[in-house]
């Protein structure tokens, strides 16, 4: 019973971690501080008490619509509330497998925080992406350098296979990306994508990376193929990779090595 109150504070305290991410995401494309200032409605900018920003819960009591303006509030605030709920569960859920809550110190809940970190880091690079097709180094950036720090605490513990995979993983995603994005002058990758596979190896280091990336072509290869026949997209429309990038990089974190395994007993 305590396990399913403690996930239940878990994702709780995500889906508010979420809302927050909400105000960083918008706040980002209009170049306002997200650190200070009361949130407004976007429509008719009226400030918002808070009644109108209980996570998930406002948006179902207010029927989707702003409170003044009566304009359709975007599923992304709901959406991006819950999705962070659920991978802080997932997270946690991840760490403590195979663990007893009482084993857990001051180092896991270092690596717990940090990860709750990436989560939301990522979660804004997907939104901010799929949105305005723009990789903000703002995001990027401080996530690439907290990977940095984190890995090197494999230095510390004396595992330096562990460090020296993660470092070779993350050039070598963030070259097999440069390549792309030099050999088509821009037109099918980014530099923003460059970035973020940099850091997706400093995440998830050999194999997982391979496996990151394979998924993340696949998934785009199958959702652009809809987006064409649907007639919504042409083949010389632009598509946001980022998103599957970060898609990938979730699939391979929790379950990464499951699949692996599963790959390798068919060899």
């Amino acid at each position: 019973m305590m396990g399913l109150f403690l996930y239940l504070f878990i994702f709780i305290f995500g889906i508010i971690v979420g809302s927050f991410l909400n105000c960083v995401i918008y706040r980002l494309h209009s170049d306002q501080s997200f650190l200070k200032g009361r949130s407004f409605c976007p429509n008719c900018g009226h400030k918002l008490s808070w009644l109108d920003l209980l996570p998930v819960l406002s948006f179902l009591i207010l029927r989707g619509k702003c409170r003044f303006c009566r304009q359709l509030i975007s599923l992304q605030y709901p959406l991006v509330e819950i999705a962070t709920g659920l991978l802080f569960v997932l997270i946690f859920q991840h760490l403590t497998f195979g663990f007893d809550l009482e084993q857990f110190g001051a180092i896991w809940i270092l690596n717990l925080l940090f990860y709750f970190l990436i989560v939301c880091f990522l979660i804004i690079i997907f939104v901010y992406d799929f949105k305005h097709y723009l990789i903000p180094d703002k995001i990027i950036y401080p996530a690439i350098a907290a990977a940095l720090i984190f890995n090197f605490q494999f230095l510390v513990f004396n595992q330096f296979s562990m460090f020296r995979f993660s470092i070779l993983s993350a050039v070598g995603a963030a070259a097999f990306f440069l390549s792309i994005v030099l050999i088509s002058q821009g037109k099918w990758m980014g530099v923003g994508d460059v970035k973020l596979a940099f850091l997706m190896g400093l995440l998830l280091g050999f194999p997982n990376i391979l496996l990151a990336l394979f998924l993340a072509f696949s998934i785009g290869a199958i959702i652009g193929i809809g987006l064409i026949l649907s007639n919504r997209k042409t083949l010389k429309s632009e598509v946001p990779f980022g998103p599957f990038l970060v898609t990938g990089t979730f699939i391979a974190l929790f379950w990464g090595e499951k699949v692996v395994n599963w790959y390798l007993s068919f060899i």
